[in-house]
């Protein structure tokens, strides 16, 4: 008897307050759905810009590890090219000497 009841109150409702409450709820559902989109637009924008943080920081991890090295060879190289090594080098392994004063000829 409680279900013709119901029946008989929403017969009774005007069909005007019905459509009423209806676009009420259409209204609801939409502003939820619009809520939902703006809010996964929210994450994923916060997502993204998590992984660009990750990324910046990888690359400015590798700049100063390339800075470094390249600290490394500059220091290594000014040592490879310095006159005494060479000259070193050219009297121990290579057995040369300095030449002998007749031995030196000037162009003009």
């Amino acid at each position: 008897m409680q279900s013709a009841d119901v029946f008989d109150q929403i017969a009774a409702v005007p069909e005007e307050t019905r459509e009423v409450k209806g676009y009420r709820y259409s209204s609801f559902i939409f502003c939820a759905f619009v809520l939902m989109a703006v809010l996964l637009i929210y994450v994923w924008c916060h997502i993204h810009m998590t992984e660009l943080e990750y990324q910046l920081a990888t690359e400015i991890s590798t700049k100063e590890q390339l800075l470094e090295q390249q600290r490394r060879l500059r220091v290594e190289y000014a040592t490879l090219k310095s006159p005494q090594r060479i000259e070193a080098i050219a009297r121990d392994r290579l057995q040369m000497t300095f030449p002998q004063g007749d031995q030196i000829i000037v162009l003009k």
